[in-house]
């Protein structure tokens, strides 16, 4: 697996780019997700001049994390941070593992052949991913992906919310993309074990919300343990056509909003059960709803939803962007963030967003890439696991053609 990742520089040519010698024989196969960049929803074409080079900075990014992070043995895993530290456990935890993963169907799911050349690392992570899975059920009796992988490779941990819901979320994408049914089964068991997370304690300062882990030392109920879990109940509404998905998404959906939204449409982090709100606005609490708005707009065709959408997303763009707050923002964050922007233009039309990705790639790529290893270095010491996969996530989607940005989250 290694020696074809340290060459994934070298892909099938898309432009007048010049490409290193040895390419990999990636199989001459229609991808599975193609579609035109014509015909977008104002009728304009997104032009596509920064694709061949956001192919290749995706493929220099995935090989570089394969080739730091990636465990040789055997179990498909990878390190939390380079370069490790003594008090580093053998393995990443699920929540960087799960964006890895993502950052691989991302590149699967690149149009055509260069996608497709990832099909084999995509398979590896798929099987990687269960070494999370704790059959035996956690607090609610339910199984679930535990913090820390279990079985031969670990002693588990508690389950979070979150971390559940970004691969239920990747799940319904890979249904949406490949028709895994596998895939479906395993989104359906997250979305009834985030329910199991409701607080239904009415007696509670803000009563009702998804907890944000089950460790015993947070009682916290989250933008991010709610509007995640609301945009994979859409998903599996939209799929489905069950109205169990839509009833819980509605009320994830309403309880966030009422409880965690500024006036200005931006989001606060989190309740505690003393009733004190933390203010922190974290940009992946601003990218979900935003996605969350699209798809209840999609599912029940009342625009209010596609208004609040742009509300919230001109409300980010000018708090990050206009007022340059973006680079204080971790990056796994931005990656979220940003996707669902391109989600919202997959409906919307127009390039704002995709413009503002592409910057903030570009200057990652100028300025926090070291050359020497292809890392992302964000704090002058380390990189992350997460920060190398939420970039590659970021340059991955890039290459897409713009039509398919529908499918993500």
């Amino acid at each position: 697996m290694k020696s074809n990742l340290a060459t994934a520089l070298a892909v099938a040519a898309t432009s007048a780019l010049l490409l290193p010698a040895a390419a990999p024989a990636f199989a001459s196969v229609p991808h599975r997700a193609v579609s035109s960049d014509a015909a977008e929803p104002n009728g304009q074409s997104h032009g596509v001049a920064d694709r061949p080079a956001n192919l290749l900075r995706a493929h220099a990014s995935f090989a570089a994390m394969q080739e730091h992070f990636a465990v040789p043995d055997g179990s498909g895993l990878y390190r939390e941070q380079i370069p490790a530290e003594s008090g580093d456990r053998p393995y990443s935890f699920e929540w960087p593992f799960s964006q890895a993963h993502i950052a691989i169907a991302d590149l699967a799911n690149i149009p055509g052949v260069h996608g497709r050349g990832y099909d084999e690392a995509l398979a590896t992570a798929s099987a990687a991913q269960e070494h999370y899975w704790h059959a035996e059920g956690g607090t609610t009796g339910l199984p679930g992906y535990a913090s820390y992988p279990v079985g031969q490779y670990g002693d588990g941990g508690d389950y979070f919310y979150d971390d559940n819901e970004w691969v239920g979320l990747l799940d319904v994408q890979r249904y949406l993309t490949d028709g895994d049914e596998v895939a479906l089964d395993r989104a359906r068991e997250i979305f009834a074990l985030v329910v199991s997370g409701w607080d239904t304690d009415p007696s509670h300062p803000n009563p009702g919300g998804v907890f944000w882990t089950q460790a015993p030392w947070s009682q916290d109920r989250n933008t991010v343990s709610n509007m995640p879990g609301a945009q994979l109940g859409l998903r599996l509404f939209q799929i489905t056509g069950e109205p169990y998905y839509l009833e819980w998404s509605l009320r994830m959906y309403e309880w966030t909003n009422e409880n965690l939204q500024r006036s200005d449409g931006l989001f606060a982090d989190h309740v505690d059960l003393a009733g004190t709100i933390e203010p922190t606005v974290w940009s992946y609490n601003q990218g979900v709803p935003v996605g969350v708005n699209v798809l209840l707009y999609e599912v029940t065709g009342e625009k209010r939803y596609l208004d609040e959408a742009r509300r919230i997303a001109e409300a980010a763009y000018r708090y990050y962007i206009d007022e340059g707050r973006l680079a204080d923002q971790p990056a796994f964050f931005n990656s979220i963030f940003f996707k669902n922007l391109l989600l919202l233009e997959s409906v919307t039309g127009g390039s704002t967003y995709r413009a503002a990705t592409q910057d903030y790639v570009d200057r990652v790529w100028a300025e926090n890439r070291d050359p020497d290893t292809g890392l992302y270095v964000f704090d002058g010491a380390h990189t992350q696991l997460l920060e190398q996969a939420a970039v590659t996530q970021l340059f991955a989607v890039l290459s897409w053609a713009p039509g398919e940005w529908r499918h993500l989250y």
